[in-house]
Formats: C-alpha cells, structure tokens, sequence
C-alpha cells in the first residue's frame, strides 16, 4: 500500500470540511429553525451542532465546543429544548443540508456518480473513527447515515470534521492555549476567523480579545502588531501536526490512492460551494 503523503489526511478533511460547515451559514438552516421556534443565530447554531448529544446543559456545549464564552452558552442552552427536542433539531438541519446542498453545488451534482462515489469513500474513511475521548464524533457516529448520496457524503463529512475536531480540542489544551488565546492564535495565521466574526459569534468582548492577546504576548507567541512571533508560529504548526496524527487513522484506513480521489472529489463540491457563495466574505482573514 502506497505511503500516505504528508498533510493528506489534513487537505483531505479541509476540502471535505468546507461542504460539512456551509449549512451553518445558509438561510435554509435559518428558515428550517425558525419554523422550530428557534431564530437567534446562537441558539440555532448551538441547537444544530449539539442535538445529536441530545438535551445538554451549557455545561457540556461549552466544553465540547471549546471556543465559545460559556456566558453566550449558557444563555441560550438548555433554553433551546424547550423549544424544540433534540431529535426535531437534527430533522430540520437535514432538511436544511438538503436545500443548501441543491442550491451550491446546482442541478445534477447532489444525484451524481461522482457524489455517490464520494460519499462511499467517505463513509469508508469514517470506519476507522474511533469514539474513545471525542464526544461530539461519538453524537454524531449513533445517527443513521442518510440515504441520498449528498446527505450520505454530508453526515461522513461531519463525522470525519468531529473526529479531527475532537483531537484537536485535546491537542490545545494541551498546548495550555485557552478558547479565546486558540482563537486569536488561529486568526494570527491568516486561515482563522476574522475578529470581528469572533466577537460577534464566540460570545467575548473586545476587552476579551485585548487580555487574551496580552497573555500570548507574554509568552512570546504574538508581537505587539498582533502577529505570530516564530515561536507562535512554531507552536501552531505543531498543533497541526499533532491533531494530524490523532486523525490519521481515517485517511490511513482509507490508503493513499481513494484519499487522492476523495480529495480531489472534494475539492470539487467545495468549489462549486465556495463560488456559489456559501461562506460570507467577513468571516475568515484577520481583519
């Protein structure tokens, strides 16, 4: 078998991811919601990710989530069950993949050889998730895996997003950065959220931002302009390739030639998606 190459693993999940995580900016998960009760873009958002671990205090949001203030969680969790049940949640959101889907990627692409084949390798590459230690892949691993080939390949890529998010949660605090000094080091390398999507979605202030920066700089990881110092720049590339190696095991499951096509199939949804304006443009980049 054919050596995985360096990073293949992480490019595979990355271009997979961007189809995954679309739905969570898309009108139609905010219109399947909203016919729940739920309009508030947190409570939607908290709602959506956390329904497959079913009616969960904030508690367990704000440690499974990681990077919210628990502050903003808690004001809305476990409001949100009363509202709508776990099991009606995760109905409506795919429902909501389902439309979004349709809409990015454009007629045939959902219905095509390409996506039946996609989701197949996908779900292969889920097979060797493990659940021991990650909480949000587990939720996720119990739900039924849709039938249409585009919510198959959608419920593998959330799987396959939770596991490696999972490793990841560990591998920071492991690394002793907290949800915000995670954040604003994640930003600092120009592939995070922009700081101001964090502020307005996280949950902190800009006073947050400001002592959480202080903190990175007096471990010399960001300079006074705020970007990475080589040692921040170091540390962030070693959490990459830490969680790459808590994530390994799908992509080696899966062996180097089917993640070569997997990524490369990938990568075409997720370009269908992205210049079909999936993301806002305010969301990523440092500014």
């Amino acid at each position: 078998m054919t050596k995985l190459a360096p990073r293949a693993g992480r490019h595979c999940h990355n271009v997979i991811n961007l189809v995954h995580s679309a739905h969570y900016f898309s009108p139609d998960l905010g219109k399947e919601m909203a016919q729940l009760g739920l309009t508030d873009r947190s409570a939607v958002y908290f709602a959506t990710r956390a329904a497959a671990m079913g009616q969960v205090g904030a508690g367990t949001v704000t440690a499974t989530f990681y990077n919210f203030n628990h502050e903003l969680v808690s004001r809305h969790v476990p409001a949100v069950w009363g509202t709508a049940f776990p099991g009606t949640v995760l109905q409506a959101r795919l429902r909501a993949v389902d439309t979004t889907l349709r809409r990015l990627l454009g007629d045939g692409a959902p219905d095509s050889p390409a996506m039946a084949e996609a989701a197949r390798l996908a779900l292969r590459a889920t097979e060797a998730c493990s659940r021991a230690a990650r909480p949000v892949y587990a939720a996720h691993a119990d739900l039924p895996v849709p039938e249409e080939p585009h919510l198959a390949y959608w419920h593998a890529a959330t799987l396959l997003r939770e596991h490696r998010g999972d490793a990841h949660i560990s591998v920071l605090h492991s690394a002793e950065l907290d949800p915000l000094e995670a954040l604003i080091s994640h930003t600092a390398t120009g592939k995070g959220m922009s700081p101001k999507w964090v502020l307005s979605s996280r949950g902190w202030t800009q006073d947050d931002w400001d002592a959480a920066a202080g903190r990175l700089r007096e471990r010399g990881l960001l300079d006074s302009s705020g970007e990475l110092t080589e040692a921040g720049t170091e540390l962030r590339k070693e959490i990459e390739e830490e969680t790459d190696r808590l994530d390994r095991a799908p992509y080696e499951h899966l062996g180097a030639e089917d993640v070569e096509r997997l990524t490369e199939l990938a990568t075409g949804f997720s370009t269908l998606a992205l210049e079909a304006g999936a993301f806002p443009p305010s969301a990523f980049g440092k500014d």
